[in-house]
């Protein structure tokens, strides 16, 4: 049964390759020009879209960076105002009695 579907898609394949060159809009020389041209097209567009994500990933991660960089300063200023406000709390009970 496998051989079978595979001799039927080879002679799909035939068939239809058959088809296209009798029945082709363009002889071979333009064929060939025509896909040459479409190639070259699809590299530029490839290219310069290509340039476009770069410089897009480039400007998500400098603002990624920035984003990154304004919360561990804000965290950083926390811890600061904890510690200073934890050294103001021990000073101020250092004279008082224990319990």
């Amino acid at each position: 049964m496998a051989d079978s579907k595979g001799f039927w898609f080879i002679a799909g394949l035939g068939l239809g390759a058959a088809f296209g060159l009798l029945y082709a809009p363009r002889s071979g020389e333009e064929t060939r020009e025509l896909l040459g041209r479409k190639a070259g097209e699809s590299r530029d567009v490839v290219t310069r879209k290509s340039a476009e994500w770069r410089q897009q990933a480039s400007d998500y991660m400098d603002r990624g960076r920035d984003v990154v960089s304004r919360q561990v300063d804000q965290f950083q200023a926390a811890v600061d105002a904890g510690r200073q406000a934890f050294r103001e709390s021990t000073a101020g009970d250092a004279g008082a009695p224990r319990e």
